[in-house]
Order: structure tokens, then sequence, then C-alpha cells
């Protein structure tokens, strides 16, 4: 599969003033800019921003990135799912994950979050994708944003309906260890019959495997 990537860039004027959001970005685009010292949710920010630019270089890696006119002041990633998960197990191309998604604590409230999914959507390419996020309560701020569990929640799914990820039923362990945790989807247009059925499999593999034990009997 060939991963062809289209820019796009929106202004959103703020509190603070204007923020370009644009994408995807190449390697040598996010070297021109500074990196946010409060984009520490997933490691140190000079980590996280080496992070980012790693994944930019894979074929099928998507930056977005929200800034001012010299500094990153927010970001979402997509790339293949980690080899280690259960998501990368049947090795589909077309599947891709939001494997992160953060903007500084100083910019919430003016929906920079949901700004940097609708121009990851305005790809067409993206509509030849399954896209996943696999969202744990663990990760959410919110002793950050004084929010409950499930007003997060709430608000997460709110921001990830702007890119079309949906709610999406599954049997992974870590996911269904607590209820307010999820798993998002969100299904290109172009994204085959078959490989939809693959999706649904991997979606709940464990009661797939087991039903495979049951036949080995």
């Amino acid at each position: 599969m060939k991963h062809e990537k289209k820019y796009h860039s929106i202004k959103k004027e703020t509190k603070k003033g204007t923020i370009i959001i644009e994408g995807p970005l190449a390697a040598e685009e996010l070297k021109k800019y500074n990196f946010h010292k409060d984009l520490t949710a997933f490691r140190p920010a000079p980590k996280q921003f080496e992070a980012i630019i790693n994944i930019s270089t894979f074929p099928e890696g998507r930056i977005i990135a929200a800034r001012t006119s010299d500094t990153i002041i927010g970001y979402v990633t997509y790339l293949h799912p980690d080899l280690l998960e259960r998501w990368s197990e049947f090795e589909m191309e077309e599947l891709i994950e939001l494997g992160a998604i953060e903007v500084v604590p100083e910019y919430r409230g003016e929906h920079i979050a949901s700004s940097l999914l609708e121009v990851s959507m305005m790809d067409e390419f993206m509509e030849n994708y399954i896209i996943i996020s696999t969202e744990y309560y663990w990760h959410w701020d919110l002793n950050g944003t004084k929010l409950s569990i499930w007003e997060y929640r709430k608000v997460m799914e709110k921001m990830m309906a702007v890119g079309g990820l949906v709610p999406a039923p599954t049997d992974d362990p870590e996911i269904i260890s607590h209820p307010a945790n999820c798993l998002m989807v969100r299904i290109g247009k172009n994204v085959s019959k078959e490989s939809i059925k693959r999706f649904d499999t991997l979606r709940f593999l464990g009661r797939h495997k087991y039903s495979n034990l049951q036949e080995g009997f």
C-alpha cells in the first residue's frame, strides 16, 4: 500500500492569538519550530518531540500540528499499531492508530484538539484507512481538567466525533478492564468489506481464538 499524504491547514483565532493547524508535516518541517515545554503528557517534551519527528518519517506516519508562528502547542499522531499490541496481529496495511493527541494546558478550551482532528480528515486518503484510538482512563488528565472520569469520557467522545471516530465494542483485555475505557473507530469509505471483516475478527480476537480452540477438541 502506498501511503499518500496531502498537506492541509487552517487558521484558528484564539484568546492568545492566531494558531495554525497543519499537516501532515515532514520531519524537516517539524524541526523548524520549537516544541512547547508543557507537552509532557507522554514523556518529557524534548523526548516527545524526538518521538513525533521519528513518526513523521514512517511511510504511514502522520503528524498534524497546532502552532504559533514559532512553537508547536499541540499535535496528533497517526501510525501503524505497535507490534506488541493485538491491533498489529494481522499486519493490516490499512489499519492506523491515532496514537497520541495533546494540547498544552493554556490553550485548552479553544477547541484545538478537535481542530487537529478536523484537519487530519481533510486528506481524502484517510478514507482508505480504518482508524482506531484506544482510550484508557489512566492516560486522561483528570486532575488538570477537574473532570470526573465520566465527564472526561463524554468530552473525549465529542472531540473524537469531529474526526468521525465513534465507540466500538471489543474484547481487548485492557479496554474491558474498566468501563470508562473504550475503542474508538473510523472506517473510511474506501475500505473493503474484506478488510472490515478482518478488523471485526481483530476486535473480538479473544472470542475468535476461543472458538478455534473449541473446534480443536
